[in-house]
């Protein structure tokens, strides 16, 4: 289940975590937590000016992610496994271990995981509606990862493992551009 995961310093931690979080039975716990650290990253410059810093000392890193995680009242377990990147100095590696954690949990759950991005903010009604989509495609449930992208124009842009659909209106430019070049 994770032997590509498992290439990435931030998937070694990640199937770390998992095993915890399985092993206490705690899988949806620490995946709430993971996605609001992820919104925290997206939406804070100071929270990722946090978790990339070069000159805070272990110990400062350790007590500023901690108040962080007490104040997102993040669970018991994600809070020492911050307190164990921390002390490692791999909070940099954050990021790749919450995309690597929502692998492993959807296929846990038997679940493909979309990473779908799109120009605008998708209402929860264009999510389920484009998950049930997306499940008709590839015969089982989908978990839908959105994010945004402005530069993408319109459209949308659906990775599934290996498989791309990009139907964004930036790369229906560029192949008409490069068509008029012909």
């Amino acid at each position: 289940m994770s032997g590509g995961i498992q290439a990435s310093l931030g998937g070694r931690y990640a199937v770390a975590l998992f095993d915890l979080a399985r092993e206490g039975n705690v899988l949806d716990t620490v995946a709430q937590s993971l996605a609001a650290l992820k919104g925290a990253i997206a939406e804070s410059t100071d929270f990722k000016g946090l978790i990339n810093s070069p000159v805070l000392s272990r110990d400062a890193s350790g007590k500023a992610i901690a108040a962080v995680a007490a104040a997102m009242n993040i669970d018991p377990l994600t809070v020492r496994f911050l307190g164990v990147l921390a002390e490692n100095r791999r909070l940099s590696q954050l990021p790749a271990i919450v995309g690597a954690y929502e692998t492993l949990l959807s296929n846990h759950k038997g679940e493909a995981l979309a990473e779908v991005t799109s120009a605008h903010p998708l209402s929860s009604d264009q999510i389920s509606a484009l998950s049930a989509s997306l499940k008709a495609r590839v015969g089982r449930e989908v978990a839908v990862n959105a994010r945004v992208d402005p530069a993408i124009l319109g459209g949308l842009v659906v990775k599934i493992g290996s498989q791309m659909i990009d139907s964004s209106i930036r790369t229906r430019l560029n192949s008409l551009a490069l068509a008029m070049k012909g």
